[in-house]
């Protein structure tokens, strides 16, 4: 903790030196180093929601002061505050620091009086006359505490219960701001960048798919076809799919462009899969996949991006599978439940084993192929739209002897 005039000078404006020799760094301080780094936070004017934050403690505790500090392997920086200028001072100066390794509510009536802090330089004169001093941790969702939320004053003082806990529902809702700024940003990126990859997959895909509909209208209208019903049939499964693909493209670069809004609307689980596995027609015909679809439920979803999400994992069930050397059997099913529904699509496959679960549905990754050809876009493409659609989605042992996919979707207000 720094406290500081308004308009003076940070104690430390370059280097931060400390005052003592510095301290090892420890994993535990690489760790909070990283999750600092994920909110962008130092060196950035203060926030105005965690300004209103500081400004709704020092309220709260009836106290003049109030910040919220990050701390990080040799500084403390004040990311917002009220009564005095955020500033920045050596971590062995931050009476913070010193309670951050055993992250829980610290109320101290008078500072000089415990151990901790007496010979603090913000209590001893120093640089500070701190009194009565209290925070809260900032501990984030993965359970690293990067900093605290601390009032203070130069009287001494106490909190009640109710005002304790106040505070620390307080740090809770700093720790929410960071998250959905933290997520904003990353989102804002992921979308720039789906954006430039729409834009350079839209030529190479529509070229190809143009060329191959000419081709099945054309050959639609060959005389010879005439007593050829059969071929007919074929042909005019071909054009219904290549249709869908042309809207399935349309739909996807919409999305991209528009940033991942999804457009809700009633969509038949069931009749979704016959077209999906029609699509994959071809495969599962080559493959002896045996399918079953127990999905007789409408769910309120994107029907373009939903139609995607299980078309990938019904080909990547068929395929894993038959590269196993077993005869595939893939089933979709889907149920209700309080609040939205779940879909599973389950196979007969290898399997995953539990430590690749997470891996694979990073962009690019690829759990144990089996010399399967891909480039391990699929599940990263499934878990993009489940986020779209705010659900859920996660792998585990199948009863089928392979892998389960499951979705949950919640139900839209």
């Amino acid at each position: 903790m720094s406290v500081q005039a308004p308009d003076s000078p940070d104690r430390y404006p370059d280097d931060v030196p400390p005052t003592a020799e510095p301290r090892a760094v420890t994993a535990q301080d690489v760790t909070r180093r990283d999750a600092i780094a994920e909110y962008g936070l130092i060196g950035r004017p203060p926030e105005p929601d965690l300004e209103g934050l500081v400004q709704l403690a020092a309220t709260l505790c009836d106290v003049p002061t109030a910040v919220i500090n990050i701390i990080d392997d040799h500084a403390q920086h004040q990311v917002a505050a009220v009564g005095f200028q955020p500033s920045v001072c050596a971590r062995e100066d931050s009476m913070c620091a010193a309670v951050l390794d055993d992250p829980r509510r610290v109320v101290v009536s008078d500072a000089r009086t415990d151990a901790r802090f007496a010979d603090n330089p913000f209590v001893t004169g120093e640089i500070g006359n701190v009194r009565f001093y209290a925070s809260s941790p900032l501990i984030t969702p993965a359970g690293v505490a990067i900093g605290t939320l601390c009032v203070f004053d130069e009287e001494t003082g106490d909190l009640t219960p109710q005002h304790s806990r106040g505070l620390d529902l307080l740090a809770h809702q700093v720790v929410d701001v960071l998250e959905l700024r933290r997520i904003t940003r990353e989102l804002g990126q992921s979308n720039d960048q789906l954006r430039t990859f729409a834009g350079q997959i839209s030529h190479d895909l529509r070229n190809p798919l143009t060329a191959l509909t000419g081709f099945i209208e054309l050959a639609a209208d060959s005389p010879e076809l005439a007593d050829a019903p059969q071929a007919t049939r074929a042909l005019a499964r071909a054009e219904s799919a290549a249709s869908r693909m042309d809207s399935m493209i349309s739909d996807l670069l919409d999305y991209a462009r528009i940033g991942g809004q999804v457009r809700h609307t009633p969509v038949q689980l069931d009749e979704l899969a016959r077209t999906v596995l029609e699509d994959l027609d071809a495969a599962l015909v080559q493959s002896g996949t045996e399918v079953d679809v127990d999905a007789g439920i409408q769910v309120s979803a994107d029907a373009t991006l939903l139609r995607v999400l299980l078309q990938n994992l019904v080909a990547n069930a068929v395929k894993f599978s038959s590269a196993a050397g077993v005869v595939p059997r893939v089933a979709i099913g889907a149920v209700e439940l309080a609040g939205g529904w779940r879909v599973t699509v389950d196979d007969n496959g290898p399997g995953i084993p539990a430590a690749d679960r997470e891996r694979v549905f990073e962009l690019m990754e690829r759990g144990q192929t089996g010399g399967v050809p891909g480039l391990g876009i699929g599940l990263s493409t499934c878990r993009r739209i489940v986020e779209a659609h705010r659900g859920l989605i996660g792998i585990e042992d199948s009863p089928l002897g392979g892998t389960r996919v499951w979705v949950v979707l919640p139900a839209t207000s």
